[in-house]
Parts: structure tokens; C-alpha cells; sequence
């Protein structure tokens, strides 16, 4: 039995006020793989980063569980220093992330990244803001998360 799966790209839109307006590309593969697809939720982080750019510019970004990346990505638009991290045992996801960054002409870290694994790549980072949309659609990662979030306002300073 073979399986067709669609991929397609999908345009995001932002505007703001005067004649600020930005678009974000993203490749989306519809088929069962969770961080193929943009998410609704993404769609909202996204636009709240935008209407919020000048919080975002010069930040240090890190995006979990980023899929498709579009917070992220519109983060990296308005100049932050973005990491796209998503799960390290489904490389055709993080393939994707790196493909999306190329096609909008932005410079992100993709880390892959496995919870309950806390090694120097993710605890380096010190990150300003942690972004994260949809991170717990499956309720078993929810005490690792936590962790994550212990851990990395540990070793970084909240503002």
C-alpha cells in the first residue's frame, strides 16, 4: 500500500502599523508527522512576536518544539537570535526547519533535542525568551518540560 503525502508552502502575512508588513514561507507536508503542519496556535504566537517585535529585536530567541518554525521565524525577521529546536529522533522535521530558514533568508540554530536529555548545546544557550506553541499536545512530555524550564532559568537570568 502506498502513501501520498501533499506538500505545499504556505504564506504568512503580518502587518503593522504605517507600512510595516513582513511574509514568512513555510513548507508544510500533510501527513501524520505533528511538525509537518502549522498549527493554530503557531499562527497566534507568531502574530503576538510581530505585534510585539521591539520586546523580541535583539533577543536571544529559543523556540521548542518549533515544527515549522513560524514564531521563530518571525522572531528571526525582526532581528533576534533564533534557535529552532524540535525533537532529535525526527530528523525530517528538523530538515524541514533548516529548508524553511533558506527559503525566507534567515539564519537560525536548529538543535534537535530530546527531553530528559539536558547536554551542553541546550544548557549553553541562556536564552531571553522561550518560546513554545502546542509543546504539549501529548501530555507525557509535561514533567520534562517543567524540567526544561527549571533548568534553563537556572543557568539564565530571568529579566
Amino acid at each position: 500500500m502506498m502513501t501520498t503525502t501533499t506538500t505545499t508552502i504556505s504564506q504568512h502575512n503580518f502587518y503593522g502599523a504605517g507600512d510595516s508588513e513582513t511574509c514568512i514561507s513555510i513548507i508544510e507536508n500533510l501527513k501524520e508527522e505533528y511538525g509537518l503542519f502549522v498549527w493554530p496556535c503557531s499562527v497566534i504566537l507568531a502574530e503576538y512576536v510581530w505585534q510585539h517585535r521591539s520586546r523580541f529585536r535583539d533577543s536571544s530567541i529559543l523556540e521548542l518544539g518549533a515544527g515549522t518554525s513560524l514564531p521563530g521565524l518571525v522572531a528571526a525577521k525582526v532581528g533576534a537570535n533564533v534557535t529552532l529546536t524540535d525533537d532529535a529522533t525526527k530528523p525530517e522535521v528538523l530538515d524541514n526547519m533548516r529548508r524553511v530558514c533558506e527559503l525566507n533568508k534567515l539564519n537560525c540554530n536548529v538543535l534537535g533535542l530530546t527531553w530528559g536529555v539536558w547536554d551542553a548545546p541546550i544548557l549553553d544557550l541562556r536564552p531571553n525568551i522561550i518560546l513554545g506553541a502546542d509543546v504539549l499536545y501529548d501530555s507525557s512530555g509535561s514533567f520534562h518540560l517543567f524540567l526544561f524550564w527549571v533548568l534553563a532559568f537556572s543557568f539564565s537570568p530571568c529579566e
